[in-house]
């Protein structure tokens, strides 16, 4: 054991020599040997230290300490030395393995402990409480000793070691040293005698241990301590209890005297304004808007500063609380709503958790607030301390509610779940459950409203919250006026996408009720629940059920858009309709409208006003059961009728007759008056057109029969004949021209048009899911007609012309007409009846002779010289007006067909491409650039 103690103390004194070495000159090379007097001290101060068994307060985290060092060094302006002992630590932690320090940061805490207790030392006053123990301990350093005659009595082992150590001539004899190394030794051995007191084991150690009490008793009285003060450690395992009471009951009296107002009393009124009372000192200031405590009333300010932050939930109880009384208090005359109801009690459940909270504090505020010296009895008091930790979590809770009261005062229903939603995107695990259990409530009636619309198709929304708005309107606009999205009200959970399958859902099962007259959607919409795993029960859903509510929506549609199809398609035969409008409609049944032209020609051709709408109804009677038409479903054959539109003066029959079909309910949800009213657009130009097909036909019968009109005319002069082969050819090559154009736009409209728009009609009705689907569909069908017959808004100019050309085509049927018939009077005055003119010539030319013959000066009267002058003359004429509609026609058939070819849709380059692929019109149009 003496051994031991001796190298030890050779150990240390060689590490105390070479740090009084160093630290005298730590940049000369050559060392310097130290006083003795300051070597003895420094010895001395290192023996106490290792000899000390003060447990360190904090947790041994090596790199926070190697921060603080580092900090330290930075804050004092070292910051040279602070990048030194960096790379000195680095060095010293990748040191491992044998002859290593294992405890590193036992070491670094040691050094940062012996700095400290350096700089307390040097601003030591003359307080021996403030100065010594308690400065030091306060500011993290070793508690210092005090070293006086009784304190260093040979009783105890300081006493033996600080009597060896206080020689002034100190040396290295043997003596010393054994000396010096026993008294450490026993230093040493304390720690073994505290591990084995509990024991009974006090070996030879108990007169040191006494001696250390009895100078350990002498700290308690420092009083009557008058010997100046030397730092040192004191070897103590808990702070002096005499030193610790005095400061508290200090302190206690300090605090006694600065207050006024008693802890307890003001606690009593924290609780009382928590509750939005106001209490013997803290009342409510309506011009502060908060809760103050008098400035007369004397109360240290840390303590006001405290009370103040406490009586914060207490301005925010008094906002919550108002405003479930305000919203109360307007219901039911006022549109508060059922999601406004639900926000209210749910915050009424969380300020009936806080009130439960208040009862206990308010046990707790009437048990005595100790005194800080009686903290080894851990009451059940309560102080303001202590009531600032009662309140943390539920001052978060009455914040947010104070934020979702403000931002929710002008809102309702589906907005007000939407704003609330906004604030539960929070990362705090506290806020958002609380947020959560609070939207369950608040979303319960929105989630009741969406369950009921999509299963059930009833909307229960008495005041407008839900973002599904009805509107009163006939069944034929039901479904696409009947319903509509509210933004405004649409929760921001709810995607848009969501949003439009729940009002399609509902609106389907309501258009099924109302318009189909079906009740099989029921069947759908629980089968429905049963596929989404959810309930058709009230509750079923709520918020965080994102998922579930997205799966049902999903199922739901699914089936009640599938079954609201099948009874379109079966039951009401969309697609057989939708055949019969192309066919009666847009003239597809080819013998329909050839055998309807021809019996209904005749009395078109009067003006309107005197057509008999009857009597058209009647052939169009007659031209259903003489063509095809009569084997169709006598229900679509009953919706055809005769229509006759507006007229004008001066219009005949061909301007203002047209057919209607009649689409009932269902059916006229997809063929609305706007859409029936484009029908009748095409039907108009596509009856026109056809009409000028006709006329054209007309003119060639009429013109056949007349090739050999050349015998009749062999004994003429030959300037006749010549004259009547020029103006039959021109009528003759006007005329293929015209047919041209008639035939080939024709051809484009029924087959590159009508075919091809239904056929792809068709494939997407197939495809189409639901009824919004089929809508577009039919829209796209609708669309792709008018614009590729050119009816649409960008041919307006290009339809005009167009219309023109027809006009044209009509004069020139009537010139045709005009010429024959002047030809069959010729024939018929010079006695030759045996060519086959049509019957109308012949009863029209009998007429016309009749009446010109009993005229004064009638040409039909006089002789062969004046029947050869006056066909020559009226040869002539009509040449002339035949060559006039040509020039007239080539002029507006040029201009359609440079508009033609700046058209934008593609399908037009086509029609452009029908009507001039010789490219005949492309060389006759100098603006190609192209001789004429």
């Amino acid at each position: 054991m003496e051994d031991d103690g001796k190298k030890i103390v050779d150990l240390i004194k060689e590490l105390v020599h070479r740090l009084l070495t160093i630290s005298q000159n730590p940049n000369s090379s050559s060392s310097t040997v130290p006083t003795q007097q300051k070597y003895i001290r420094a010895l001395k101060y290192s023996l106490h230290i290792l000899s000390s068994r003060m447990t360190p307060s904090i947790v041994a985290d090596e790199s926070a300490m190697v921060e603080s060092i580092k900090r330290n060094l930075a804050t004092a302006g070292k910051s040279s030395e602070a990048l030194t002992f960096a790379d000195l630590y680095s060095n010293f932690s990748l040191k491992s393995g044998p002859g290593s320090v294992k405890n590193k940061w036992a070491v670094l805490y040691l050094l940062k402990t012996i700095s400290e207790d350096i700089k307390s030392r040097q601003n030591q006053s003359a307080n021996i409480i403030t100065s010594g123990f308690l400065d030091s301990a306060l500011a993290g350093g070793l508690p210092a000793l005090f070293e006086n005659t009784e304190f260093n009595n040979d009783s105890g082992v300081f006493g033996k070691l600080s009597k060896n150590l206080s020689n002034e001539a100190f040396n290295d004899s043997p003596d010393n040293l054994m000396g010096l190394g026993y008294n450490f030794q026993s230093l040493s051995n304390m720690g073994e005698f505290e591990k084995n007191r509990g024991e009974g084991i006090l070996g030879d150690y108990s007169s040191n241990l006494k001696g250390l009490g009895d100078n350990l008793s002498g700290l308690r009285e420092v009083e009557n301590v008058k010997t100046g003060l030397k730092g040192g450690v004191l070897m103590v395992s808990k702070d002096p209890e005499n030193i610790r009471d005095m400061a508290y009951r200090e302190f206690a009296d300090l605090v006694k005297e600065e207050n006024e107002v008693l802890e307890e009393v003001l606690v009593r009124d924290v609780l009382y304004a928590c509750q939005g009372i106001d209490g013997m000192y803290l009342k409510f200031d309506e011009k502060v808007d908060a809760y103050v405590l008098p400035y007369f009333n004397k109360v240290p300010r840390a303590t006001r500063i405290m009370v103040q932050k406490l009586c914060e939930i207490g301005w925010l109880f008094r906002k919550v609380k108002g405003y479930i009384t305000q919203s109360m208090a307007r219901f039911p005359d006022e549109d508060v709503g059922t999601v406004g109801q639900a926000f209210c009690a749910a915050l009424q459940d969380e300020l009936s958790e806080y009130y439960k909270l208040l009862a206990v504090l308010e046990v707790q505020a009437m048990n005595p607030i100790p005194l800080v010296s009686e903290s080894a009895w851990s009451g059940n008091y309560l102080s303001l301390r202590r009531l600032s930790v009662w309140f943390a979590e539920p001052m978060v809770k009455m914040r947010l509610m104070a934020v979702l009261v403000d931002c929710c005062k002008v809102l309702k229903g589906g907005a007000m779940a939407g704003a609330i939603h906004m604030h539960a995107q929070h990362g705090d695990p506290l806020v958002n459950d609380f947020m959560k259990r609070l939207l369950r409530r608040v979303c319960s009636p929105l989630f009741e409203m969406v369950r009921s619309w999509v299963l059930e198709g009833e909307l229960e929304d008495i005041f407008a919250e839900f973002f599904v708005l009805s509107l009163p309107v006939k069944a034929e606009s039901l479904w696409r006026e009947g319903y509509q999205l509210h933004a405004a009200m649409l929760p921001s959970f709810i995607s848009q996408s969501l949003a439009e399958r729940i009002l399609r859902t509902g609106k389907s099962i309501n258009f099924l009720r109302v318009c189909c007259d079906d009740r099989g959607w029921s069947d759908a919409t629980t089968e429905a629940a049963a596929a989404a795993g959810t309930t058709t029960r009230r509750g079923g859903l709520g918020y965080g059920e994102t998922d579930a509510l997205e799966s049902l929506i999903t199922e739901a549609a699914k089936r009640i858009d599938k079954h609201l199809l099948d009874v379109l398609y079966k039951q009401y035969k969309f697609k057989e309709h939708c055949l019969a409008i192309k066919r009666y409609l847009l003239l597809g049944q080819g013998d329909f409208v050839q055998y309807l032209m021809d019996i209904v020609g005749p009395e078109l051709s009067e003006p309107a006003n005197t057509i008999s709408s009857f009597k058209l109804a009647g052939l169009l009677e007659s031209a259903i059961r003489s063509s095809n038409a009569q084997y169709d479903d006598p229900d679509i054959l009953d919706r055809l009728r005769v229509k006759m539109m507006p007229h004008n003066t001066g219009d005949r029959g061909w301007d203002v007759f047209s057919l209607e079909y009649d689409a009932r309910v269902p059916l006229n949800t997809v063929f609305t008056e706007s859409v029936m009213s484009r029908y009748l657009q095409v039907f108009n130009f596509l009856w026109k057109l056809r009409r000028i097909e006709h006329a054209l036909i007309c003119a060639w019968k009429t013109m056949k029969p007349n090739c050999v009109t050349s015998q009749f005319f062999g004994n003429l002069p030959h300037a006749v004949k010549l004259q009547l082969i020029l103006t039959s050819r021109k009528c003759q090559v006007l005329w293929d021209e015209m047919n041209h154009f008639v035939s080939n736009l024709q051809y484009y409209i029924m087959f590159e048009v009508l075919e091809v728009s239904w056929s792809n009609f068709l494939k997407e009705m197939e495809v189409a899911k639901d009824l919004d689907e089929l809508l577009r569909a039919h829209e796209k069908y609708l669309i792709s007609i008018v614009e590729k017959s050119l009816l649409g808004e960008q041919s307006q100019n290009l339809n005009k012309t167009l219309f023109i050309l027809f006009d044209v085509i009509v004069r020139f049927r009537s010139q045709a007409d005009r010429l024959y018939e002047g030809i069959y009077e010729f024939l018929s005055r010079s006695g030759t009846t045996d060519f086959s003119f049509p019957s109308r010539f012949k009863a029209k030319s009998q007429r016309q002779s009749n009446n010109k013959s009993s005229e004064p000066g009638s040409w039909l009267g006089e002789g062969r010289k004046d029947l050869t002058r006056h066909a020559r003359e009226f040869l002539r004429k009509m040449g002339q007006d035949i060559e006039k509609i040509a020039k007239e026609y080539s002029f507006v058939f040029e201009g359609f067909i440079s508009q033609l070819a700046i058209q934008h849709h593609v399908d037009l380059k086509f029609l452009m491409f029908r009507l001039d692929f010789t490219e005949f019109y492309s060389e006759l149009r100098p603006s190609t650039g192209r001789k004429l």
